[in-house]
Protein backbone atom coordinates (compact mmCIF):
# COMPACT_ATOMS: atom_id res chain seq x y z
CA UNK A 1 0.00 0.00 0.00
CA UNK A 2 1.18 3.47 -0.46
CA UNK A 3 1.10 6.36 1.62
CA UNK A 4 0.43 9.96 0.95
CA UNK A 5 0.42 12.62 4.09
CA UNK A 6 -0.51 15.72 3.87
CA UNK A 7 0.46 18.32 6.60
CA UNK A 8 -1.24 21.75 6.48
CA UNK A 9 0.15 24.07 9.01
CA UNK A 10 -2.23 26.39 11.38
CA UNK A 11 -5.62 24.38 9.67
CA UNK A 12 -8.35 25.10 12.20
CA UNK A 13 -10.46 22.27 12.30
CA UNK A 14 -13.37 24.47 12.76
CA UNK A 15 -12.73 26.14 9.68
CA UNK A 16 -13.58 23.03 7.10
CA UNK A 17 -16.66 22.43 5.73
CA UNK A 18 -16.83 18.28 6.72
CA UNK A 19 -16.25 19.48 10.39
CA UNK A 20 -19.29 21.43 10.14
CA UNK A 21 -18.23 25.40 8.86
CA UNK A 22 -20.98 25.72 6.63
CA UNK A 23 -19.86 28.71 5.34
CA UNK A 24 -16.23 28.06 4.45
CA UNK A 25 -15.13 26.68 1.05
CA UNK A 26 -13.33 23.80 0.90
CA UNK A 27 -14.79 21.35 -1.51
CA UNK A 28 -11.71 19.30 -1.78
CA UNK A 29 -11.45 18.56 1.73
CA UNK A 30 -15.02 18.28 2.12
CA UNK A 31 -15.17 15.21 -0.39
CA UNK A 32 -11.81 13.77 0.98
CA UNK A 33 -13.39 14.19 4.10
CA UNK A 34 -16.49 11.74 2.56
CA UNK A 35 -14.06 9.10 1.12
CA UNK A 36 -12.19 9.26 4.36
CA UNK A 37 -12.56 7.93 8.25
CA UNK A 38 -13.25 11.49 9.87
CA UNK A 39 -11.77 11.49 13.47
CA UNK A 40 -13.51 13.48 15.65
CA UNK A 41 -11.00 13.90 18.60
CA UNK A 42 -8.01 14.31 17.09
CA UNK A 43 -5.93 17.03 19.34
CA UNK A 44 -2.07 18.52 19.12
CA UNK A 45 0.21 16.62 21.42
CA UNK A 46 3.65 18.29 21.26
CA UNK A 47 3.24 21.98 20.52
CA UNK A 48 4.23 24.09 18.34
CA UNK A 49 5.41 23.81 14.77
CA UNK A 50 8.79 22.01 14.63
CA UNK A 51 7.80 19.44 18.14
CA UNK A 52 4.45 18.48 16.15
CA UNK A 53 6.55 16.95 13.57
CA UNK A 54 8.73 15.00 15.64
CA UNK A 55 6.05 13.58 17.17
CA UNK A 56 5.23 12.60 13.60
CA UNK A 57 8.42 11.12 12.74
CA UNK A 58 9.62 9.52 15.69
CA UNK A 59 6.17 8.68 17.43
CA UNK A 60 7.06 10.38 21.06
CA UNK A 61 5.83 12.90 23.20
CA UNK A 62 8.34 15.54 22.21
CA UNK A 63 7.11 17.42 24.83
CA UNK A 64 7.97 15.66 27.47
CA UNK A 65 11.73 15.54 26.92
CA UNK A 66 12.88 17.82 23.72
CA UNK A 67 12.41 21.43 22.12
CA UNK A 68 11.72 23.52 19.15
CA UNK A 69 15.74 21.95 18.13
CA UNK A 70 16.72 19.60 14.93
CA UNK A 71 15.27 16.34 13.97
CA UNK A 72 17.98 13.97 16.76
CA UNK A 73 20.11 12.26 15.12
CA UNK A 74 19.63 8.83 17.65
CA UNK A 75 15.81 9.18 16.78
CA UNK A 76 14.17 6.11 15.15
CA UNK A 77 11.84 7.56 12.83
CA UNK A 78 9.14 6.84 10.00
CA UNK A 79 11.01 7.83 6.47
CA UNK A 80 13.56 5.38 7.84
CA UNK A 81 11.52 2.41 9.30
CA UNK A 82 9.57 2.54 5.47
CA UNK A 83 12.78 2.97 3.85
CA UNK A 84 14.12 -0.49 5.39
CA UNK A 85 11.41 -1.91 4.62
CA UNK A 86 11.30 -1.42 0.92
CA UNK A 87 9.58 1.40 0.64
CA UNK A 88 10.88 4.52 -1.49
CA UNK A 89 10.14 7.88 0.20
CA UNK A 90 9.70 11.28 -0.63
CA UNK A 91 9.29 14.51 0.95
CA UNK A 92 7.95 17.51 -0.74
CA UNK A 93 7.67 20.85 1.59
CA UNK A 94 7.50 24.30 1.93
CA UNK A 95 7.40 24.74 5.43
CA UNK A 96 10.83 26.41 6.29
CA UNK A 97 11.72 25.17 9.92
CA UNK A 98 12.05 21.80 9.63
CA UNK A 99 14.45 22.15 6.57
CA UNK A 100 16.49 25.60 7.47
CA UNK A 101 19.24 25.85 9.89
CA UNK A 102 20.65 22.02 9.97
CA UNK A 103 17.44 20.49 11.70
CA UNK A 104 17.21 17.34 9.09
CA UNK A 105 14.32 16.39 9.09
CA UNK A 106 14.81 15.65 5.64
CA UNK A 107 16.48 12.31 7.45
CA UNK A 108 15.62 8.78 6.45
CA UNK A 109 13.79 10.19 2.69
CA UNK A 110 15.20 8.74 -0.74
CA UNK A 111 14.59 12.19 -1.86
CA UNK A 112 13.14 15.65 -0.71
CA UNK A 113 12.03 18.80 -2.71
CA UNK A 114 11.94 22.05 -0.40
CA UNK A 115 10.22 25.12 -1.85
CA UNK A 116 11.72 27.84 -1.17
CA UNK A 117 10.55 31.03 0.00
CA UNK A 118 8.22 30.65 2.62
CA UNK A 119 7.93 32.95 5.94
CA UNK A 120 11.55 33.81 7.20
CA UNK A 121 13.40 31.46 4.48
CA UNK A 122 16.32 33.54 3.38
CA UNK A 123 15.96 33.43 -0.24
CA UNK A 124 15.91 36.90 -1.73
CA UNK A 125 17.66 39.90 -0.71
CA UNK A 126 15.66 42.23 -3.36
CA UNK A 127 13.96 44.32 -3.66
CA UNK A 128 15.76 46.29 -0.61
CA UNK A 129 12.72 48.21 0.27
CA UNK A 130 9.28 46.82 0.18
CA UNK A 131 6.10 48.06 0.99
CA UNK A 132 4.13 46.90 3.79
CA UNK A 133 0.09 45.46 3.76
CA UNK A 134 -0.42 47.57 6.57
CA UNK A 135 1.14 49.74 9.42
CA UNK A 136 4.37 47.51 10.74
CA UNK A 137 3.71 48.12 14.29
CA UNK A 138 0.57 45.60 13.45
CA UNK A 139 2.66 42.71 12.33
CA UNK A 140 4.92 40.28 14.22
CA UNK A 141 8.44 41.65 13.89
CA UNK A 142 7.41 44.79 13.07
CA UNK A 143 9.18 46.19 10.30
CA UNK A 144 12.39 43.86 10.23
CA UNK A 145 10.18 40.50 11.07
CA UNK A 146 9.51 37.71 8.75
CA UNK A 147 6.69 40.05 7.00
CA UNK A 148 9.89 41.76 5.08
CA UNK A 149 11.86 38.82 3.89
CA UNK A 150 7.89 37.11 2.99
CA UNK A 151 7.65 40.29 0.73
CA UNK A 152 10.33 40.27 -0.72
CA UNK A 153 10.50 36.45 -1.69
CA UNK A 154 7.33 37.33 -3.48
CA UNK A 155 7.61 40.31 -5.05
CA UNK A 156 8.02 38.16 -8.67
CA UNK A 157 4.52 36.73 -8.09
CA UNK A 158 1.74 37.28 -11.12
CA UNK A 159 -0.46 34.50 -10.54
CA UNK A 160 -2.29 31.68 -8.21
CA UNK A 161 0.51 29.12 -9.48
CA UNK A 162 3.12 31.15 -7.94
CA UNK A 163 1.68 30.40 -4.64
CA UNK A 164 4.25 28.25 -2.07
CA UNK A 165 0.81 26.15 -1.42
CA UNK A 166 0.49 25.68 -5.33
CA UNK A 167 4.12 24.88 -6.27
CA UNK A 168 4.20 22.71 -3.35
CA UNK A 169 1.07 20.79 -4.45
CA UNK A 170 2.17 20.54 -8.15
CA UNK A 171 5.83 19.43 -7.14
CA UNK A 172 4.44 16.12 -5.08
CA UNK A 173 2.26 16.28 -8.28
CA UNK A 174 4.57 15.76 -10.97
CA UNK A 175 6.44 13.33 -8.83
CA UNK A 176 3.85 11.01 -8.26
CA UNK A 177 3.45 11.18 -12.37
CA UNK A 178 7.37 10.09 -12.11
CA UNK A 179 7.04 7.57 -9.69
CA UNK A 180 3.76 6.49 -10.64
CA UNK A 181 5.11 2.59 -11.35
CA UNK A 182 6.95 2.22 -7.70
CA UNK A 183 5.86 -0.71 -6.34
CA UNK A 184 5.01 0.80 -2.72
CA UNK A 185 6.38 5.24 -1.83
CA UNK A 186 5.95 7.18 1.00
CA UNK A 187 4.85 10.81 -0.23
CA UNK A 188 4.76 13.35 2.80
CA UNK A 189 3.88 17.19 1.37
CA UNK A 190 3.95 19.50 4.42
CA UNK A 191 3.45 22.63 3.13
CA UNK A 192 2.73 26.09 5.77
CA UNK A 193 0.04 27.82 4.40
CA UNK A 194 -2.44 28.45 5.70
CA UNK A 195 0.07 29.75 8.57
CA UNK A 196 0.60 33.53 7.90
CA UNK A 197 1.52 35.59 6.31
CA UNK A 198 -1.62 35.75 4.60
CA UNK A 199 -1.78 36.60 0.42
CA UNK A 200 -4.01 34.82 -0.84
CA UNK A 201 -5.28 35.91 -4.15
CA UNK A 202 -8.29 38.75 -3.74
CA UNK A 203 -10.66 36.33 -5.22
CA UNK A 204 -10.10 33.78 -2.26
CA UNK A 205 -10.09 36.98 0.04
CA UNK A 206 -13.35 38.17 -1.25
CA UNK A 207 -15.31 35.15 -0.19
CA UNK A 208 -15.57 36.22 2.94
CA UNK A 209 -15.27 39.71 3.19
CA UNK A 210 -15.83 41.41 0.17
CA UNK A 211 -14.92 45.20 -0.60
CA UNK A 212 -12.91 46.04 2.52
CA UNK A 213 -10.63 48.64 1.97
CA UNK A 214 -8.37 49.09 5.15
CA UNK A 215 -5.48 47.54 6.29
CA UNK A 216 -4.20 44.35 5.62
CA UNK A 217 -3.00 43.04 8.51
CA UNK A 218 -1.33 40.03 6.56
CA UNK A 219 1.39 38.42 9.27
CA UNK A 220 -0.37 39.76 12.85
CA UNK A 221 1.42 40.27 15.74
CA UNK A 222 0.93 37.54 18.37
CA UNK A 223 -0.57 39.51 21.42
CA UNK A 224 -4.05 40.57 22.72
CA UNK A 225 -6.47 41.17 20.47
CA UNK A 226 -7.47 44.42 21.01
CA UNK A 227 -4.15 46.37 19.05
CA UNK A 228 -6.70 45.74 15.78
CA UNK A 229 -9.82 47.04 15.03
CA UNK A 230 -13.18 45.38 14.72
CA UNK A 231 -12.79 45.56 10.95
CA UNK A 232 -9.09 44.93 10.76
CA UNK A 233 -9.25 41.46 13.02
CA UNK A 234 -12.62 40.54 10.41
CA UNK A 235 -10.68 41.33 7.58
CA UNK A 236 -7.47 38.96 8.98
CA UNK A 237 -9.88 36.70 9.46
CA UNK A 238 -10.95 36.89 6.13
CA UNK A 239 -7.34 36.80 4.57
CA UNK A 240 -6.78 33.52 6.78
CA UNK A 241 -10.04 31.75 5.59
CA UNK A 242 -8.52 32.86 1.94
CA UNK A 243 -5.74 30.89 2.39
CA UNK A 244 -7.82 27.90 3.74
CA UNK A 245 -9.37 28.04 0.24
CA UNK A 246 -6.10 28.39 -1.59
CA UNK A 247 -5.29 24.99 0.10
CA UNK A 248 -7.97 23.34 -0.54
CA UNK A 249 -8.16 24.20 -4.39
CA UNK A 250 -4.21 22.67 -4.58
CA UNK A 251 -5.28 19.69 -1.91
CA UNK A 252 -7.70 18.82 -4.80
CA UNK A 253 -5.13 19.18 -7.67
CA UNK A 254 -3.10 16.45 -5.63
CA UNK A 255 -6.11 14.50 -5.05
CA UNK A 256 -7.08 14.20 -8.34
CA UNK A 257 -4.04 13.40 -9.61
CA UNK A 258 -4.21 10.31 -7.74
CA UNK A 259 -6.87 9.27 -9.16
CA UNK A 260 -5.67 9.97 -12.58
CA UNK A 261 -3.47 8.46 -12.34
CA UNK A 262 -4.94 5.24 -11.33
CA UNK A 263 -3.52 5.05 -7.87
CA UNK A 264 -6.86 5.33 -5.32
CA UNK A 265 -7.23 1.90 -5.01
CA UNK A 266 -4.01 1.20 -3.83
CA UNK A 267 -2.85 4.69 -1.94
CA UNK A 268 -3.81 5.60 1.44
CA UNK A 269 -4.13 9.26 2.19
CA UNK A 270 -3.90 10.93 5.59
CA UNK A 271 -4.49 15.09 6.08
CA UNK A 272 -3.89 16.75 9.23
CA UNK A 273 -2.12 20.15 10.49
CA UNK A 274 -0.05 20.93 13.59
CA UNK A 275 -2.44 23.23 15.75
CA UNK A 276 -4.99 26.12 14.83
CA UNK A 277 -4.87 29.97 16.03
CA UNK A 278 -6.91 32.03 17.94
CA UNK A 279 -8.56 34.89 15.85
CA UNK A 280 -10.08 36.97 18.61
CA UNK A 281 -11.12 33.90 20.38
CA UNK A 282 -10.06 34.38 24.36
CA UNK A 283 -9.19 38.18 23.35
CA UNK A 284 -6.45 36.84 21.41
CA UNK A 285 -4.96 36.45 17.94
CA UNK A 286 -2.29 34.10 16.82
CA UNK A 287 -0.47 30.84 19.19
CA UNK A 288 1.22 32.68 21.79
CA UNK A 289 2.21 36.71 23.74
CA UNK A 290 5.43 37.60 21.93
CA UNK A 291 7.23 40.63 23.43
CA UNK A 292 10.03 42.49 20.94
CA UNK A 293 12.16 44.46 23.55
CA UNK A 294 14.32 44.67 24.97
CA UNK A 295 14.91 41.09 24.19
CA UNK A 296 12.60 39.16 22.52
CA UNK A 297 10.28 36.31 24.89
CA UNK A 298 7.50 34.45 23.55
CA UNK A 299 4.99 32.44 26.09
CA UNK A 300 2.71 29.94 24.31
CA UNK A 301 -1.00 31.04 25.45
CA UNK A 302 -2.95 28.34 26.74
CA UNK A 303 -4.03 25.23 24.66
CA UNK A 304 -7.81 25.99 24.11
CA UNK A 305 -10.10 24.43 21.57
CA UNK A 306 -9.45 26.21 18.92
CA UNK A 307 -5.52 25.61 18.79
CA UNK A 308 -5.56 22.15 20.41
CA UNK A 309 -8.03 20.51 18.46
CA UNK A 310 -7.34 18.94 15.09
CA UNK A 311 -8.60 18.14 11.55
CA UNK A 312 -7.59 14.44 10.99
CA UNK A 313 -9.14 12.36 8.02
CA UNK A 314 -7.73 9.35 6.77
CA UNK A 315 -8.72 7.29 3.33
CA UNK A 316 -7.86 3.75 2.90
CA UNK A 317 -8.17 1.97 -0.45
CA UNK A 318 -11.30 1.01 -1.28
CA UNK A 319 -12.78 1.26 2.41
CA UNK A 320 -15.70 2.80 2.68
CA UNK A 321 -15.73 6.65 3.66
CA UNK A 322 -18.14 9.00 5.51
CA UNK A 323 -17.51 7.55 8.66
CA UNK A 324 -16.49 9.80 12.10
CA UNK A 325 -14.77 7.85 14.51
CA UNK A 326 -14.46 8.67 18.01
CA UNK A 327 -11.77 8.07 20.31
CA UNK A 328 -8.60 10.63 21.19
CA UNK A 329 -5.86 10.91 18.06
CA UNK A 330 -2.46 12.27 18.57
CA UNK A 331 0.28 13.08 16.11
CA UNK A 332 2.39 10.58 17.96
CA UNK A 333 -0.66 8.07 16.64
CA UNK A 334 0.63 8.33 13.02
CA UNK A 335 4.11 6.66 12.78
CA UNK A 336 2.76 3.52 14.38
CA UNK A 337 -0.51 3.95 12.44
CA UNK A 338 1.37 4.22 8.84
CA UNK A 339 3.70 1.57 9.93
CA UNK A 340 0.76 -0.97 10.75
CA UNK A 341 -1.28 0.18 7.50
CA UNK A 342 2.42 -1.13 5.43
CA UNK A 343 2.35 -4.13 7.07
CA UNK A 344 6.01 -3.00 8.98
CA UNK A 345 6.99 -3.20 12.49
CA UNK A 346 6.56 -0.86 14.66
CA UNK A 347 9.83 -0.25 16.61
CA UNK A 348 9.48 -0.12 20.70
CA UNK A 349 10.73 3.51 20.61
CA UNK A 350 6.96 4.49 19.41
CA UNK A 351 5.00 5.95 22.34
CA UNK A 352 1.84 6.41 20.17
CA UNK A 353 -0.68 3.75 19.33
CA UNK A 354 -1.61 2.64 16.23
CA UNK A 355 -5.44 3.74 14.89
CA UNK A 356 -5.85 0.87 12.22
CA UNK A 357 -7.90 -1.05 14.94
CA UNK A 358 -10.29 1.95 15.13
CA UNK A 359 -9.93 2.40 11.22
CA UNK A 360 -11.33 -1.10 11.50
CA UNK A 361 -13.87 -0.62 14.07
CA UNK A 362 -12.60 -3.05 16.51
CA UNK A 363 -11.48 -0.28 19.47
CA UNK A 364 -13.05 2.99 20.56
CA UNK A 365 -9.88 5.05 21.86
CA UNK A 366 -6.08 3.74 22.19
CA UNK A 367 -6.13 6.27 25.63
CA UNK A 368 -8.21 7.53 28.29
CA UNK A 369 -7.43 11.54 27.23
CA UNK A 370 -5.25 13.62 25.74
CA UNK A 371 -2.86 15.77 26.58
CA UNK A 372 -1.38 18.90 24.80
CA UNK A 373 1.21 21.04 25.53
CA UNK A 374 4.29 23.44 25.33
CA UNK A 375 7.83 21.58 25.47
CA UNK A 376 8.76 21.62 29.24
CA UNK A 377 12.57 21.65 28.43
CA UNK A 378 13.39 25.45 29.39
CA UNK A 379 10.15 26.23 29.49
CA UNK A 380 10.55 27.02 33.09
CA UNK A 381 7.42 27.02 35.62
CA UNK A 382 5.55 28.74 32.13
CA UNK A 383 4.54 25.63 30.48
CA UNK A 384 1.09 25.66 30.10
CA UNK A 385 -0.86 22.03 29.21
CA UNK A 386 -4.34 20.94 28.62
CA UNK A 387 -5.92 17.61 29.32
CA UNK A 388 -8.94 16.47 27.46
CA UNK A 389 -11.07 13.83 28.77
CA UNK A 390 -14.66 12.88 27.87
CA UNK A 391 -16.42 16.03 28.42
CA UNK A 392 -14.16 17.90 30.24
CA UNK A 393 -10.79 20.44 29.70
CA UNK A 394 -8.63 21.41 31.97
CA UNK A 395 -5.91 23.86 31.10
CA UNK A 396 -2.81 23.57 34.03
CA UNK A 397 0.59 25.08 34.15
CA UNK A 398 3.17 23.56 36.25
CA UNK A 399 4.78 25.67 39.01
CA UNK A 400 8.40 24.63 38.14
CA UNK A 401 10.20 22.25 36.23
CA UNK A 402 13.13 20.88 34.65
CA UNK A 403 17.20 21.31 36.04
CA UNK A 404 18.88 24.40 37.10
CA UNK A 405 19.48 27.39 34.88
CA UNK A 406 22.08 29.64 33.95
CA UNK A 407 21.21 33.27 34.26
CA UNK A 408 19.93 34.32 30.82
CA UNK A 409 17.23 31.51 31.40
CA UNK A 410 16.45 32.92 34.54
CA UNK A 411 16.13 35.97 33.57
CA UNK A 412 13.99 35.07 30.33
CA UNK A 413 11.85 33.33 32.90
CA UNK A 414 11.51 36.09 34.69
CA UNK A 415 10.56 38.25 32.01
CA UNK A 416 8.17 35.05 30.86
CA UNK A 417 6.52 35.39 33.94
CA UNK A 418 4.75 38.84 33.44
CA UNK A 419 3.34 37.71 30.43
CA UNK A 420 2.08 34.76 32.00
CA UNK A 421 0.25 36.12 34.46
CA UNK A 422 -1.63 38.52 32.00
CA UNK A 423 -2.79 35.44 30.24
CA UNK A 424 -2.92 32.51 32.99
CA UNK A 425 -5.23 32.85 36.22
CA UNK A 426 -5.19 29.81 37.67
CA UNK A 427 -6.54 26.43 36.67
CA UNK A 428 -9.47 25.98 34.18
CA UNK A 429 -11.46 23.69 33.76
CA UNK A 430 -14.29 23.69 30.81
CA UNK A 431 -17.69 21.74 30.38
CA UNK A 432 -17.29 21.25 26.57
CA UNK A 433 -20.96 19.91 26.46
CA UNK A 434 -22.78 22.81 28.22
CA UNK A 435 -19.52 25.21 27.33
CA UNK A 436 -17.65 24.61 23.52
CA UNK A 437 -16.53 27.89 23.58
CA UNK A 438 -15.08 27.65 26.48
CA UNK A 439 -15.67 30.68 27.76
CA UNK A 440 -16.70 29.74 31.81
CA UNK A 441 -14.01 28.53 33.95
CA UNK A 442 -15.91 25.66 36.48
CA UNK A 443 -12.85 24.89 38.25
CA UNK A 444 -13.63 26.05 41.89
CA UNK A 445 -17.28 24.53 41.25
CA UNK A 446 -16.34 21.39 39.61
CA UNK A 447 -12.73 21.07 41.60
CA UNK A 448 -12.89 16.75 41.88
CA UNK A 449 -13.50 16.71 37.81
CA UNK A 450 -10.34 18.88 37.41
CA UNK A 451 -8.46 16.67 39.93
CA UNK A 452 -9.30 13.64 38.11
CA UNK A 453 -7.86 15.05 35.31
CA UNK A 454 -4.93 16.08 36.82
CA UNK A 455 -4.23 13.01 38.27
CA UNK A 456 -4.61 10.88 34.50
CA UNK A 457 -2.32 14.22 33.59
CA UNK A 458 0.69 12.92 35.74
CA UNK A 459 -0.36 9.29 35.37
CA UNK A 460 0.45 9.78 31.37
CA UNK A 461 3.73 11.18 31.99
CA UNK A 462 4.77 8.69 34.48
CA UNK A 463 3.84 6.17 31.80
CA UNK A 464 5.91 7.87 29.06
CA UNK A 465 9.05 7.68 30.96
CA UNK A 466 9.08 11.64 31.72
CA UNK A 467 11.83 12.49 33.66
CA UNK A 468 11.55 13.41 37.46
CA UNK A 469 12.61 16.93 37.96
CA UNK A 470 9.63 17.37 35.01
CA UNK A 471 7.03 15.04 36.67
CA UNK A 472 7.50 16.22 40.14
CA UNK A 473 6.58 20.10 40.27
CA UNK A 474 3.33 18.66 38.01
CA UNK A 475 2.09 16.62 40.61
CA UNK A 476 0.60 19.03 42.42
CA UNK A 477 -2.46 20.67 41.09
CA UNK A 478 -2.69 23.91 43.02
Amino acid sequence: MNVVLIVSDTLRRDRIGAYGCKWMHTPNMDRLAGQSHVFQDAYVASFPTVPNRKDLMTGRYCFTYDTWSPLGRDEVILAQCLRDGGYVTQMVNDTPHISQNGFHFDRGFDGWIWVRGQENDRLRTDPAEVSYPCDPSKLRGGATGSTRQHLRNAATWRHEQDHHCARTFREAADWLERNRRLKNFFLYVDTFDPHEPWDPPRHYVDLYDPGYEGDQVTYPRYDFASYLSKAELKHAHALYCGEVTLVDRWVGHLLRRIEDLGLADDTAVILTTDHGFYHGEHGLIGKAVIREKPRRVVLYTPLWEEVARVPLMIRLPKARGGRRVRGYAQMTDLMPTILELAGKDVPSTCQGVSLAPLLRGERKSPRRAAISSACFVAGGDQVISTITMGRWSLVYASPAGGQGHSTAEIDMIQRRAEIFREVYRGPMLYDLKEDPQQKRNVFRKQVPVARRLHAEYVRQLEQLGTDESYVEPRRTLL
